[in-house]
Protein backbone atom coordinates (compact mmCIF):
# COMPACT_ATOMS: atom_id res chain seq x y z
CA UNK A 1 0.00 0.00 0.00
CA UNK A 2 0.98 3.65 -0.59
CA UNK A 3 2.43 5.19 2.21
CA UNK A 4 3.25 9.21 2.86
CA UNK A 5 5.37 10.37 5.45
CA UNK A 6 4.25 14.05 6.31
CA UNK A 7 1.66 15.73 8.46
CA UNK A 8 -1.22 16.69 7.91
CA UNK A 9 -1.23 20.38 8.42
CA UNK A 10 1.17 20.96 5.68
CA UNK A 11 -0.50 22.19 2.17
CA UNK A 12 2.31 20.53 0.23
CA UNK A 13 1.26 17.00 1.78
CA UNK A 14 -2.55 17.83 1.59
CA UNK A 15 -1.87 18.41 -2.13
CA UNK A 16 -1.03 14.72 -2.06
CA UNK A 17 -3.64 13.69 0.51
CA UNK A 18 -6.16 15.43 -2.01
CA UNK A 19 -5.32 13.77 -4.85
CA UNK A 20 -5.72 10.23 -3.57
CA UNK A 21 -9.09 11.31 -2.57
CA UNK A 22 -9.74 11.94 -6.09
CA UNK A 23 -8.15 9.11 -7.36
CA UNK A 24 -9.86 6.65 -4.89
CA UNK A 25 -6.55 5.79 -4.03
CA UNK A 26 -5.59 3.85 -0.66
CA UNK A 27 -3.04 4.77 1.66
CA UNK A 28 -1.12 4.83 4.78
CA UNK A 29 0.07 7.91 6.51
CA UNK A 30 2.78 8.45 9.13
CA UNK A 31 3.03 11.63 11.36
CA UNK A 32 6.48 13.52 10.12
CA UNK A 33 7.48 17.40 10.75
CA UNK A 34 6.99 20.01 12.96
CA UNK A 35 5.28 18.72 16.39
CA UNK A 36 5.76 14.92 15.10
CA UNK A 37 8.82 13.32 14.12
CA UNK A 38 11.44 15.00 13.22
CA UNK A 39 12.82 14.85 9.37
CA UNK A 40 15.93 15.76 10.42
CA UNK A 41 15.97 11.92 11.64
CA UNK A 42 18.11 10.02 10.06
CA UNK A 43 15.48 7.08 8.94
CA UNK A 44 13.75 10.61 7.18
CA UNK A 45 17.00 11.95 5.59
CA UNK A 46 17.56 8.51 3.99
CA UNK A 47 14.48 9.12 2.10
CA UNK A 48 14.88 12.70 1.48
CA UNK A 49 18.10 14.71 2.24
CA UNK A 50 15.94 17.91 1.71
CA UNK A 51 14.38 16.74 5.41
CA UNK A 52 10.64 17.70 4.21
CA UNK A 53 7.78 17.06 3.45
CA UNK A 54 5.91 14.86 1.94
CA UNK A 55 7.64 12.01 1.17
CA UNK A 56 6.01 8.88 -0.59
CA UNK A 57 6.76 5.18 -0.21
CA UNK A 58 5.35 3.00 -3.17
CA UNK A 59 6.82 -0.45 -2.39
CA UNK A 60 10.29 -0.16 -3.16
CA UNK A 61 9.72 3.43 -4.97
CA UNK A 62 10.57 6.60 -2.93
CA UNK A 63 9.88 9.76 -4.05
CA UNK A 64 9.45 13.53 -2.56
CA UNK A 65 8.67 16.79 -4.00
CA UNK A 66 4.82 17.26 -3.75
CA UNK A 67 4.31 18.56 -7.39
CA UNK A 68 6.80 15.58 -8.30
CA UNK A 69 4.26 13.52 -6.59
CA UNK A 70 1.16 14.47 -7.84
CA UNK A 71 1.87 14.15 -10.99
CA UNK A 72 3.33 10.28 -10.48
CA UNK A 73 0.42 9.45 -8.85
CA UNK A 74 -1.92 10.64 -11.75
CA UNK A 75 0.35 9.10 -13.96
CA UNK A 76 0.52 5.49 -11.97
CA UNK A 77 -3.26 4.85 -10.89
CA UNK A 78 -5.59 6.26 -13.97
CA UNK A 79 -5.49 10.00 -13.38
CA UNK A 80 -5.80 10.77 -17.13
CA UNK A 81 -8.85 12.54 -16.21
CA UNK A 82 -6.67 15.24 -14.12
CA UNK A 83 -3.76 15.05 -15.59
CA UNK A 84 -4.16 14.82 -19.79
CA UNK A 85 -1.40 12.75 -21.89
CA UNK A 86 -1.79 14.98 -24.95
CA UNK A 87 1.28 17.36 -25.18
CA UNK A 88 -0.75 20.56 -25.02
CA UNK A 89 -3.15 20.23 -22.74
CA UNK A 90 -0.60 18.46 -19.98
CA UNK A 91 1.43 21.72 -20.73
CA UNK A 92 -1.53 23.73 -19.86
CA UNK A 93 -1.69 21.77 -16.91
CA UNK A 94 1.52 21.90 -15.99
CA UNK A 95 1.93 25.34 -16.82
CA UNK A 96 -0.54 26.08 -13.86
CA UNK A 97 1.33 23.79 -11.14
CA UNK A 98 4.79 25.33 -11.61
CA UNK A 99 3.23 28.97 -11.51
CA UNK A 100 1.77 28.09 -8.05
CA UNK A 101 4.96 26.58 -6.79
CA UNK A 102 7.31 29.62 -7.88
CA UNK A 103 5.46 32.91 -8.56
CA UNK A 104 2.05 32.22 -6.04
CA UNK A 105 3.82 30.34 -3.44
CA UNK A 106 7.18 33.33 -3.33
CA UNK A 107 4.32 36.26 -3.28
CA UNK A 108 2.83 35.25 -0.53
CA UNK A 109 5.65 33.76 1.75
CA UNK A 110 7.27 36.64 3.68
CA UNK A 111 2.64 37.36 4.89
CA UNK A 112 2.60 34.11 5.93
CA UNK A 113 5.21 33.89 7.96
CA UNK A 114 4.49 36.73 9.71
CA UNK A 115 0.23 36.59 9.67
CA UNK A 116 -0.12 33.25 10.02
CA UNK A 117 2.72 31.53 11.58
CA UNK A 118 3.73 34.72 13.56
CA UNK A 119 7.27 34.28 13.25
CA UNK A 120 9.69 36.94 15.29
CA UNK A 121 11.91 37.22 12.20
CA UNK A 122 8.92 38.47 9.70
CA UNK A 123 7.47 41.35 11.70
CA UNK A 124 9.04 44.17 9.47
CA UNK A 125 6.07 46.30 8.79
CA UNK A 126 7.25 47.83 5.48
CA UNK A 127 8.24 44.40 4.29
CA UNK A 128 4.91 43.03 5.18
CA UNK A 129 2.60 45.70 3.02
CA UNK A 130 4.92 45.13 0.55
CA UNK A 131 4.28 41.43 0.57
CA UNK A 132 0.61 41.74 1.12
CA UNK A 133 0.44 44.03 -1.88
CA UNK A 134 2.60 41.43 -4.15
CA UNK A 135 0.51 38.80 -2.74
CA UNK A 136 -2.72 40.74 -3.75
CA UNK A 137 -1.06 41.04 -7.35
CA UNK A 138 -0.21 37.24 -8.22
CA UNK A 139 -3.46 36.73 -7.15
CA UNK A 140 -5.18 39.05 -9.45
CA UNK A 141 -3.28 37.12 -12.27
CA UNK A 142 -5.20 34.10 -10.97
CA UNK A 143 -8.56 35.79 -11.17
CA UNK A 144 -7.72 37.05 -14.76
CA UNK A 145 -6.97 33.53 -15.45
CA UNK A 146 -10.33 32.21 -13.95
CA UNK A 147 -12.61 35.01 -15.75
CA UNK A 148 -10.94 33.47 -19.11
CA UNK A 149 -11.68 29.78 -18.53
CA UNK A 150 -14.98 30.54 -16.32
CA UNK A 151 -14.79 27.11 -14.40
CA UNK A 152 -11.29 25.80 -13.93
CA UNK A 153 -7.39 27.01 -13.56
CA UNK A 154 -6.57 25.13 -17.18
CA UNK A 155 -9.93 25.01 -18.95
CA UNK A 156 -13.61 24.30 -18.46
CA UNK A 157 -12.59 20.90 -16.21
CA UNK A 158 -11.43 20.14 -13.27
CA UNK A 159 -7.52 19.13 -13.51
CA UNK A 160 -4.16 18.06 -11.21
CA UNK A 161 -3.10 22.42 -11.20
CA UNK A 162 -6.40 22.58 -9.71
CA UNK A 163 -5.05 20.66 -6.53
CA UNK A 164 -2.38 22.77 -5.61
CA UNK A 165 -4.16 26.08 -6.70
CA UNK A 166 -7.36 25.01 -5.22
CA UNK A 167 -5.29 24.58 -1.87
CA UNK A 168 -3.20 28.18 -2.21
CA UNK A 169 -6.40 29.48 -2.71
CA UNK A 170 -7.66 28.27 0.82
CA UNK A 171 -4.58 29.69 2.08
CA UNK A 172 -5.31 33.43 1.01
CA UNK A 173 -8.61 33.33 2.08
CA UNK A 174 -7.82 31.85 5.82
CA UNK A 175 -4.84 34.38 6.20
CA UNK A 176 -5.42 37.65 8.27
CA UNK A 177 -5.39 40.02 5.50
CA UNK A 178 -7.26 42.22 3.38
CA UNK A 179 -8.72 40.80 0.43
CA UNK A 180 -9.48 42.30 -2.86
CA UNK A 181 -12.76 41.39 -4.13
CA UNK A 182 -11.81 39.05 -6.75
CA UNK A 183 -15.39 37.99 -7.98
CA UNK A 184 -13.65 34.87 -10.24
CA UNK A 185 -11.63 33.24 -7.09
CA UNK A 186 -14.30 33.68 -4.90
CA UNK A 187 -16.56 31.50 -7.49
CA UNK A 188 -14.05 29.18 -8.68
CA UNK A 189 -13.57 28.53 -4.22
CA UNK A 190 -16.97 27.45 -3.59
CA UNK A 191 -17.01 25.59 -7.02
CA UNK A 192 -14.18 23.90 -5.51
CA UNK A 193 -15.80 23.35 -2.23
CA UNK A 194 -18.48 21.18 -4.21
CA UNK A 195 -15.73 18.60 -3.75
CA UNK A 196 -15.64 16.30 -0.70
CA UNK A 197 -11.72 16.11 -0.87
CA UNK A 198 -11.35 20.13 -1.25
CA UNK A 199 -13.67 20.31 1.82
CA UNK A 200 -11.76 17.38 3.64
CA UNK A 201 -8.22 18.94 2.62
CA UNK A 202 -8.84 22.08 1.40
CA UNK A 203 -11.21 24.48 3.03
CA UNK A 204 -11.02 23.04 6.81
CA UNK A 205 -10.00 26.10 8.39
CA UNK A 206 -6.43 25.24 7.76
CA UNK A 207 -4.18 28.06 6.28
Amino acid sequence: MLKILGRASSINVRKVLWLCDELALPYQREEWGEGFKSTHDARFLALNPNAMVPVIKDDDFVLWESNTIIRYLANAYAGEWLYPTAPRPRAQVDRWIDWQATELNTAWRYAFMALVRQSPAHQNERLLAAACKGWTYTMGILNQQLEKTGRYIAGDHFSLADIPIGLSVNRWYETPLEHTDYTAIRAYYERLTAREGYVRWGRNGTP
